[in-house]
């Protein structure tokens, strides 16, 4: 076994990158090490081409093992199944830098498989996913253009820290995560509490300077390692005679069918004809599908042209400017919170639900969180584009985009302590033509507000674009979907307007400057802020009063030594009172009571029972109890749930009596006052001192055996 080991450093941690150990029959293997979190990365290639596609297959999988934390998965089969949503988004962000690096006309399937062997709290592994992606590929036989090295960036005490710790990212106002070459970035994922744009121009900054030992390690495991890359055929590389052909007969015809549209269905229709046209002239001679490709490549640079030379976008407006914008809320009579933001031909439809704290997701992968508060989940219909396909749940994109919106929101929720309630808020794309996460982010925000949630301030989500040509460039604010398809870069911002909250970014060239990121972020901002203009115009601020559908909360705070006769054996208690209410009722181990009911008699209910089943034996006040059991010298009456005192012979009456069982039998009900708690928690009551009208003073001078009234 020729086992290889090479080391680099990402910030103040060592990365530790093995290979020739693990897999060996993979196409390139690597395991990677930071601390005790252990991943094995293989990237492997078909040997068979797929034939008939118009997109390079590349698949990349996180396959969550809960061994690796030394966990049993809590399913009912207790295996893992389905990828947790945690492995999705890792998968996700492994492959968007990776996959600008393969050839675009290879028609080979790529499979990139990360397998976490070992996971601590301390390092996460979305980072080592990406490098050790990166790795695997650059020593494989897999043709590659990389390698890229990746990392992250938090913002502890007013500095930025690069590969910062899981334990200093909960202290942190930002966590980025940006992977790239040694060139240039390629890939930019953050959420952050509402930092400045040139806070994040810094950490981009400061991440692509940290990465570049990673990559240079990789380089020289290629050197030392690498196979060499097999031979590949290209598919649907369209010649340059056919392109010239196309471009002398239908420019004109191009331009007029983008330009004179009115909107994207007359613009497709448009290009569609004369797709439909140009293959009938051309099919003796050329493939169908390479005068498709031909055409849309000469429609791609003159729009490019266009665009970056005059500053005219494909449906006319100005490279800042934004498209019609429209807000509304509270649609949905019984929905909690319901918003709709439209832009442009792209409608989201937002709802908000509020529930109790029992209702928090359960997360069950390797994550160290346990429980999530809010979420955030997004819907692409294939009508939403007028196309149709099979629903099978939510795909990778959506999965993506709901938790884009979940991190841009979740800065500006209140603590559980100021509002008990779980949230979820559901975004339904209704029509799509362009940043469709942004605009649910909107809707989420309107949607929130409506119902009655008290966020410290409405977040606004735009995207912008870029196409640039040498020294020559356009920011594009609020891009299409055409022009995101064509563009250099997809560059998604949302916050507040004191700072950001979430940043996505996907680039496609290389060579962007800093200065270009902060003209692009600034221009972003100005977007932004027209934006929560219109928005406030909907709904300025969250209402007071929440939808007569939503529960109402209550909480409680008690002794947690007394939890147990609220839940009773076997919750049989807490249920009772659910059933007797019409409530929800979650306990925490800490005394915390929420209950939750649609109506305020309800949980007056709910609380005054609790509060019986809860309450303290105080000295001097009168209770009604039963008598549990007697005895020679006195009886014992329980006056609180689980809870009882002892009433001596001498305080049973205020005469003179033989027998305990004169006056009271097991089973009666008396009323009693307590005249003394000792220190191990033994209560004295007395019935005289309710029969004659004592004051607790007087009850408290005649607690003694013996010690009431002379008896008559």
């Amino acid at each position: 076994m020729n086992s290889h080991t090479f080391t680099t450093k990402l910030g103040e941690h060592v990365l530790t990158l093995e290979t020739g150990k693990l897999a060996q029959q993979a196409g390139g293997t690597v395991t990677i090490t930071s601390g005790d979190t252990k991943l094995l990365v293989t990237a492997t290639m078909s040997r068979d081409v797929r034939e008939g596609i118009s997109f390079f297959p590349l698949t990349v999988d996180f396959e969550e093992r809960l061994y690796a934390a030394g966990r049993i998965p809590g399913s009912f089969f207790r295996r893992e199944g389905r990828p947790p949503e945690s492995a999705t988004l890792i998968a996700r962000l492994t492959d968007r830098p990776l996959r600008p690096l393969f050839p675009k006309k290879m028609r080979n399937d790529v499979q990139v498989i990360i397998t976490p062997l070992s996971q601590d709290e301390t390092h996460e592994s979305d980072i080592l996913s990406i490098i050790g992606a990166s790795a695997a590929l650059t020593i494989s036989d897999v043709p590659f253009d990389g390698p890229i090295g990746a990392t992250r960036v938090g913002y502890i005490d007013n500095e930025l820290v690069v590969n910062p710790t899981l334990p200093e990212m909960e202290e942190s106002a930002l966590d980025l995560r940006l992977a790239g070459t040694a060139e240039a970035i390629l890939m930019v994922e953050a959420n952050a509490s509402g930092v400045e744009e040139h806070i994040l121009v810094e950490a981009l900054r400061s991440g692509h300077e940290a990465i570049q030992d990673t990559v240079q390690t990789q380089k020289e495991m290629r050197e030392t390692v690498g196979k060499p890359k097999r031979e590949y055929k290209l598919y649907g590389v369209v010649p340059d005679e056919l392109v010239d052909e196309v471009r002398q007969e239908a420019s004109a015809r191009i331009e007029e069918a983008v330009y004179g549209a009115e909107n994207k269905k007359e613009r497709d229709n448009r290009v569609r004809d004369l797709q439909n046209e140009m293959v009938a002239r051309l099919e003796e001679a050329w493939d169908e599908g390479l005068i498709k490709e031909a055409l849309d490549k000469v429609m791609r640079d003159i729009i490019r042209e266009r665009t970056i030379n005059e500053g005219v976008r494909a449906d006319g407006r100005r490279p800042d400017e934004i498209r019609s914008l429209a807000a509304e809320v509270g649609l949905l009579p019984r929905a909690h919170g319901s918003g709709l933001f439209t832009r442009g031909e792209t409608q989201v439809l937002s709802v908000a639900t509020l529930g109790t704290p029992r209702e928090e997701q359960t997360i069950d992968d390797l994550s160290p969180r346990e429980r999530k508060r809010y979420m955030h989940h997004y819907n692409f219909p294939p009508y939403s584009t007028g196309e149709t396909w099979p629903l099978r749940g939510p795909k990778r994109r959506e999965i993506g985009h709901g938790a884009l919106g979940e991190n841009a929101l979740r800065p500006m929720l209140p603590s559980e302590d100021e509002f008990a309630y779980t949230l979820r808020v559901v975004s339904d794309v209704l029509s799509s033509n362009g940043s469709t996460s942004m605009a649910s982010i909107c809707g989420s925000t309107l949607a929130l507000m409506d119902a009655g949630v008290p966020i410290k301030a409405p977040v606004g989500g735009i995207a912008m674009g870029l196409m640039k040509q040498d020294d020559r460039y356009q920011i594009l604010s609020d891009i299409q979907g055409l022009e995101d398809h064509i563009g250099d870069m997809d560059f998604k911002v949302a916050g507040t307007r004191e700072g950001v909250t979430a940043l996505q970014m996907d680039i496609k060239t290389t060579g962007i400057s800093y200065e270009l990121l902060e003209e692009a972020l600034a221009q972003a901002r100005e977007a932004r802020l027209q934006i929560l203009d219109v928005m406030s115009e909907a709904i300025a601020e969250p209402r007071e009063d929440m939808s007569q559908y939503a529960p109402r909360m209550t909480i409680m705070q008690v002794d947690p030594s007394k939890l147990g006769a609220v839940i009773g054996s076997g919750g049989e208690t807490v249920r009772s009172i659910e059933e007797q209410c019409d409530v929800s009722v979650d306990i925490e181990d800490d005394g915390t009571i929420y209950i939750a009911a649609t109506n305020g008699p309800c949980a007056e209910q709910a609380q005054a029972m609790i509060e019986a089943l809860t309450e303290e034996a105080e000295v001097g006040q009168i209770y009604t109890g039963r008598v549990v059991r007697t005895t020679d010298f006195g009886a014992f009456v329980e006056i609180l749930p689980n809870t009882d005192g002892m009433v001596h012979i001498s305080q049973l009456s205020n005469e003179y009596i033989d027998s305990v069982e004169d006056v009271v039998q097991v089973g009666d009900e008396i009323m009693v006052m307590v005249t003394n708690i000792d220190r191990e928690g033994k209560i004295r009551l007395s019935r005289q001192a309710v029969l004659e009208g004592w004051t607790p003073e007087e009850a408290r001078a005649a607690d003694r055996p013996g010690g009431g009234r002379k008896r008559r």
